[in-house]
């Protein structure tokens, strides 16, 4: 049989029997409500619009945008995320490689003696063999067509996996976003918290001057000035704690930026406001978040990924065909090399089929198959995990609303109170049990009220971080 008939018999048969076994992947249908069971308030819908890819822009802080930049270039763990991206492109162009047929060049040269007492000797020359020179030169080819679409199903899977890649890290990059506004939210906070403290620390220093001329004119007792010093020993107990949060938060954000510890220091020497949102929350529906979510996109591309799998693993069932080719030139002597009697060349059809293996492929397949059971269960376990996550996020920024506008009425409420009470102390109308009592709250109230900002902001952070914003 020629060669021209070999590769048409092998064309043939792989037009006549091509079949891609396993099962073709099919994206799972979702139940999902219409809508969401808890409402943004009204206090953030008014105001500009802020998108998803962009949503720190809310807060219309120059500060936290040009952080958000330079996490975005210098953050170790996204450029880990984009080299894993980088390596799986490159195995999917290897397994897609296995369509392709492989073709090689080959020199090779050899000097053989064979043995007068061998499996020859019958032949063996009186004076034995003499050396023998053998020269060959030509192109090797092999190729395996894909009957049963192991390849192809290598290629899906391949592919599934490439993708997820990327989701995980858009993934990265929404949670590294978060994190930088987190922190620098942080930061602002306890700065803030500092300030007041420092103010309640001035006033109280007022008070103790207050009670100590009184208790040395004789107006008052010692008590008056053991209390006024114990609620200054309290404040400035405090401030150190604070300190230490502010630097330990600018100390992680430096790791978020990927520059070394104490290179930010100079850069937030001076306070700023705890930053507040200035428009409008995007909120699509529960099905949009499912779309937009990146962990939800890579974990339904790790289920196609796997399902892929299974088709793989069932082909080995079937028997594998490849073929295979030489053609070259081949003589004992080099001077005849490129003679046209040193033409030579070899084609072959090998066909294996694993008739038995103790059960192992069909273990593997049934192995393949709850894998795929088990994406399938992490993927719609993903789906439920990021709607309670909104709805979380939507109920604490919510009730967060109603607590810091109480804090605030209660905060406004003490600073009068404290003044009053000041007053009345001077003049001898109260104790100055009432004065220690009344500043001590105001200072509590206005560390709570720094906080309840704080919160905040974290909680609409969340809710972005939840509906995949970032990317």
């Amino acid at each position: 049989m020629s060669i021209r008939e070999n590769v048409l018999l092998l064309v043939l048969l792989t037009a006549t029997g091509c079949a891609v076994v396993g099962p073709d992947y099919v994206e799972p249908e979702l139940t999902l409500p219409d809508a969401w069971h808890q409402r943004i308030v009204d206090q953030v819908a008014q105001g500009p619009e802020a998108t998803l890819q962009t949503w720190w822009t809310v807060f219309n802080d120059p500060v936290l945008d040009h952080l958000i930049e330079r996490a975005w270039t210098g953050n170790l763990d996204l450029q880990s995320a984009a080299s894993r991206v980088r390596a799986a492109r490159a195995r999917l162009a290897i397994t897609s490689g296995a369509r392709l047929p492989n073709v090689g060049a080959g020199v090779q040269a050899s000097r053989t003696q064979q043995s007068d007492d061998g499996e020859l000797v019958q032949v063996a020359p009186a004076n034995g063999f003499d050396p023998q020179n053998l020269y060959e030169l030509g192109l090797d080819a092999s190729w395996e067509p894909d009957l049963f679409g192991r390849i192809r199903r290598s290629i899906e899977s391949a592919e599934a996996q490439y993708q997820s890649t990327v989701e995980t890290q858009r993934d990265v990059m929404v949670t590294l976003f978060a994190e930088v506004a987190l922190t620098y939210i942080e930061l602002r906070e306890f700065q803030n918290r500092i300030i007041y403290a420092r103010e309640n620390l001035a006033a109280q220093k007022e008070a103790l001057g207050l009670a100590t001329d009184r208790f040395q004119t004789g107006l008052s007792s010692r008590l008056d000035m053991v209390q006024a010093e114990a609620t200054l020993a309290t404040t400035q107990a405090a401030i150190p704690g604070l300190e230490i949060a502010k630097n330990q938060a600018l100390y992680r954000l430096t790791v978020l930026l990927g520059v070394e510890a104490g290179s930010l220091h100079n850069e937030f020497a001076a306070t700023a406001d705890i930053p507040r949102p200035t428009g409008r929350i995007t909120l699509g529906l529960p099905v949009d978040v499912v779309r937009q979510r990146p962990d939800i996109r890579a974990a339904e591309r790790r289920l196609a990924a796997q399902t892929a799998a299974i088709g793989v693993a069932t082909a080995d069932l079937y028997p594998d065909f490849s073929l295979s080719g030489f053609i070259g030139l081949q003589t004992r002597s080099l001077d005849d090399l490129f003679s046209g009697n040193s033409k030579m060349w070899r084609i072959s059809l090998p066909f294996n089929w694993n008739l038995y293996s103790g059960g192992r492929i069909r273990s593997n397949i049934e192995l393949q198959e709850e894998l795929t059971e088990q994406r399938l269960l992490a993927y719609r376990q993903s789906v439920l995990k990021a709607l309670a996550e909104v709805e979380s996020s939507l109920l604490a920024y919510n009730k967060e609303q109603q607590i810091l506008t109480a804090l605030r009425r209660a905060t406004q409420a003490t600073l009068e109170g404290v003044q009053l009470v000041l007053v009345q102390y001077d003049t001898g109308l109260t104790d100055f049990n009432n004065v220690t009592t009344m500043q001590r709250d105001l200072f509590q109230l206005q560390d709570k009220v720094a906080s309840s900002e704080a919160q905040l902001a974290f909680d609409l952070i969340g809710l972005y971080k939840a509906v995949g914003g970032g990317w």
